[in-house]
């Protein structure tokens, strides 16, 4: 039909905006809750699960190239490192300051803010996957030549842009 079309497989693509039934937005704004007292504690399922987490105003920079190349093609937009979902709590916590220690193995791990002693993180099993994948991680060297793209954001950013938004959300209200 000559249209021209491009896929863009994206990884993980986070941002303040993120969904709240997505993991990283159920992290940024549970701690947010329990850090200004709203909430007590966050359950989570496999802290171990490791993902793609770029920022998704990278991504959309990354789209925009495809579309602007003379011939259509597939690309792979994704950042090439993981991070577990321990990491983002634990990032999370960070720009939170509060200093998480872990207690404890498997369903029985706990997160425990150590300033107060309180529990704050919990593993529920109700939030394991039955057909979970450990590790998710992109290849996106051909975007990176073609496109002459690569994300710019680190996680640790994007982490922070999360958490400040949510703080900022949650104490308007």
């Amino acid at each position: 039909y000559g249209i021209f079309t491009c896929n863009g497989i994206l990884f993980n693509h986070e941002s303040p905006r993120r969904g709240e039934t997505f993991v990283t937005k159920k992290i940024t704004k549970g701690l947010v809750r329990i850090k200004l007292g709203l909430d007590k504690k966050l359950y989570l399922g496999n802290l171990e699960a490791k993902r793609d987490w770029g920022y998704a105003k990278d991504y959309v920079e990354c789209m925009w190239k495809m579309l602007q190349q003379e011939k259509p093609d597939d690309y792979v937009v994704s950042t090439g490192e993981t991070h577990s979902v321990r990491e983002f709590v634990e990032e999370a916590c960070k720009v939170l300051g509060i200093d998480l220690i872990w207690k404890g193995k498997g369903i029985d791990e706990k997160g425990i803010d150590k300033k107060t002693g309180k529990t704050i993180v919990e593993i529920d099993p109700i939030y394991f996957r039955p057909a979970e994948v450990d590790l998710l991680v992109g290849d996106c060297s051909k975007a990176n030549k073609i496109l002459k793209w690569k994300p710019r954001t680190k996680f640790s950013e994007i982490v922070k842009l999360m958490v400040e938004f949510d703080l900022k959300k949650e104490k308007e209200n």
